[in-house]
This record gives C-alpha cells, sequence and structure tokens, in this order.
C-alpha cells in the first residue's frame, strides 16, 4: 500500500513554524480491510553554523526516513508496556510496592509506594532533581541516586499513597524508580528488557544508543543532532540528551528517557496500541492490560505511561478525539493516538538544537496533528 504524502506536514513544521532544523512526521489509520501509513520529512538535520563536532564545513543532510531521533520522553511508554509484560507473566505486579522489588528502598520515603503509581506520576514525588553535579558529565553512582529519588517526595505527599494515589505531578524522577524496578525484575538491563518485551515483539528499530550503533554501522550518520551544551562537549549526536539519564546509563536506556528511533517506528507503535485495544494482539498485551495503563485516572490528564489531552490547545491539535492518548519528548518528539478513529500521528523533531530557547514547537505541534489528521481522513 503506498504512503500518504506528508511532507507538507513536516514542511508545515521547519518552515512555516520554524520550529526545529528538520521534521519527519508518520502517521497510520485503519481501515476497513488494512492500515494506511504516511510520511513526509523535511528540512536538514542540523543547521550550518551549529554543526556538530566533525561535520563542521559539511552540508547537513536532508531529512529522510532514515533518519533516528531521540525520542527523549516518548521512552516513558516503552517502559510501563514493558512493566505490562512482566505482570502477564507474573514476574511482578502493578500494585507490588518498590520496596518489595528493590529491597535497597524498602527504607525511603518511596518504599511502600506501588509501581503502578510511579508510573502514574502519582507517587508524590517531586517533579525533577539533578543527581549529577551541575556542570559535570562525570557517570553518578545509580544506587545513590535512586535513593535520592525515592526520598524525592514532596512536603504535601508524607505517608502512604491513597489508592488512586497522590494529586498527580510529572516526574521524571518515579521512571527512573520505575526502570530499576523493571531490569531487577525482568533479569538484565532496562533495555534488554524493553527489547525483548516491546521492541523486539512488534519489530521496531527502536533502542538506546549503544544498541542501535551495534547493529548499524551507519548509526553515527543517520542520528539527528540535538542541544550544544558546554559540559558535555558542544552539539550532542548520538547520546542521549536528558543529562541525568546521560550520567546513569550513558548509552544504555533509563526509565524516562534513552530510547532512539526512526518516525515509522513510533508509528507502528502506535498501531500496536490500536490492535491491542481492538483484542488484536492477545499474544503480547490484551485489551484490559492496555486498557489500563491508557484509561484517564482522578485529578489530570496523566495516564500510567501515557498521557491525554489537556488544556484549551492540546498538543494533539483539534481534529484528535477527546479519547486520544500519547506522549510528548522535551527533544520535540510526539506521539499521538486516536482510538476512536483508528488514527496514530508521530512528529519527530530536534527543536532543542543548537538551544532550547525557543517555544515554536508549542505552535507547531497542533497545526502539525491537524494537518495529519485532515490528510490520513482523506486518503482513508
Amino acid at each position: 500500500m503506498p504512503l500518504v504524502d506528508l511532507t507538507p506536514v513536516a514542511a508545515l513544521v521547519v518552515e512555516e513554524h520554524r520550529a526545529a532544523p528538520c521534521a519527519c512526521v508518520a502517521a497510520a489509520v485503519r481501515t476497513r480491510d488494512d492500515v494506511l501509513y504516511g510520511f513526509g520529512a523535511a528540512g536538514r538535520l542540523w543547521f550550518e553554523e551549529s554543526a556538530p563536532a566533525g561535520a563542521r564545513g559539511a552540508t547537513p543532510p536532508a531529512a529522510t526516513g532514515d533518519a533516528i531521533f531521540d525520542l527523549a520522553s516518548v521512552t516513558k511508554p516503552f517502559t510501563t508496556l514493558a512493566l505490562a509484560r512482566l505482570a502477564r507473566a507474573g514476574e511482578v505486579r502493578l500494585d507490588e510496592p518498590l520496596g518489595r522489588v528493590l529491597p535497597e528502598l524498602a527504607g525511603t520515603r518511596s518504599g511502600r509506594v506501588p509501581l503502578e503509581l510511579l508510573a502514574a506520576h502519582r507517587a508524590g514525588l517531586e517533579a525533577h532533581r539533578v543527581l549529577h553535579p551541575a556542570g559535570d558529565a562525570a557517570p553518578i553512582d545509580p544506587g545513590r541516586a535512586l535513593l535520592e529519588c525515592a526520598d524525592g517526595r514532596r512536603e504535601a505527599c508524607a505517608g502512604d499513597p491513597p489508592a488512586e494515589g497522590f494529586p498527580p505531578v510529572y516526574s521524571d524522577l518515579g521512571y527512573l524508580l520505575l526502570g530499576a524496578a523493571i531490569a531487577r525484575r525482568g533479569g538484565g538491563e532496562l533495555d534488554e528488557v524493553v527489547a525483548r518485551e516491546v521492541a523486539g515483539p512488534l519489530g521496531l528499530a527502536i533502542a538506546p544508543a549503544r544498541a542501535l550503533r551495534r547493529r548499524d554501522p551507519r548509526f553515527d550518520e543517520r542520528v539527528v543532532p540535538t542541544e550544544d551544551v558546554a559540559f558535555r562537549g558542544g552539539v550532542i549526536r548520538g547520546a542521549v540528551h536528558d543529562d541525568n539519564a546521560w550520567t546513569i546509563a550513558r548509552d544504555g536506556m533509563a526509565g524516562h528517557a534513552g530510547l532512539f528511533g526512526d518516525a515509522m517506528s513510533v508509528a507502528r507503535l502506535g498501531v500496536a496500541l490500536l490492535e491491542a485495544l481492538a483484542g488484536e494482539r492477545p499474544a503480547w498485551l490484551s485489551r484490559d492490560e492496555v486498557g489500563r495503563l491508557v484509561a484517564p485516572r482522578p485529578g489530570g490528564s496523566l495516564r500510567a505511561g501515557f498521557d491525554g489531552r489537556s488544556g484549551e490547545r492540546p498538543s494533539s491539535g483539534a481534529r484528535f478525539g477527546p479519547q486520544t492518548f500519547g506522549h510528548l519528548g522535551f527533544t520535540g518528539t510526539s506521539l499521538w493516538i486516536d482510538p476512536d478513529a483508528g488514527l496514530v500521528g508521530v512528529l519527530l523533531t530536534n527543536r532543542v538544537h543548537p538551544t532550547r530557547a525557543s517555544d515554536a514547537i508549542r505552535r507547531a505541534r497542533p497545526a502539525a496533528y491537524d494537518a495529519i489528521a485532515e490528510l490520513m481522513t482523506q486518503a482513508r
């Protein structure tokens, strides 16, 4: 089946909104008999004046379907899907306390918090902590970092959480803890568990930098640069942008960030989730197992590993429906899935290159998703 041409959507992001040096857009819509995909790319991987080391003076390559992006927090759905797979296998329970999975954290303020509340951002944790010394890219001790995360509770959230959790606050700390728990019960490094339970079964070319570099000799040519960070040695390329993930996991994966991939692979994840919700992937995850993750929860739009529509102008635009779920990534990545329309949209950019200062992506995202919905609906 031919791809729907989404080049105008990518051009809208790069040329009209000037939100990033490059953009890749992928989409899918379920038809009566099949799945129709779309793709488009625009821009170049970096600006000439902010080329990464080793590429100065060379013409920046044009963005194509081969481009690999730092997915940033679009990593979180993979982490939670791995948790669901381990729960299905009886390796862990969603209501199991963190300290039972990681006994070294049993005496912390979060030792009695169920894993599912960590996944749903309702564990009472702070949004963020700088776990590495300021201006220092040296590795840090993962054990000490986990202790700090587990004790990073908000003052208003003391004691054991209520059944539905504390009021939601989006927290990378919870996902660092969740990733460590999954690795412990999954019997390997977190990225190995995610590959075995999610990316592998679904046939997705999504993995941390070290795994993609190992399997693809062209990884360093294909990967898109992100921010120019002095203490990281300049323009970051082929290494995770998030500083906490970098100092803890290096070229591996932390629970909140660390995966890289191309736009069509992210779109295929969205299709797999639609299929699971339709009861068509029972060998992987059932309708109820995926439904529990993406179901709305009290107090806000955050679900377990996913987010929903929020605000007067959601980043998923006006044409994706009220049941839409997905996730954003700080580097300029996003995935939105409308189960009622059978529609998946993906926008991958490097909007932090060479600096995170611009907020043009906030205007570009809804415009892009409106255009994705229009073109894919027409094509169906």
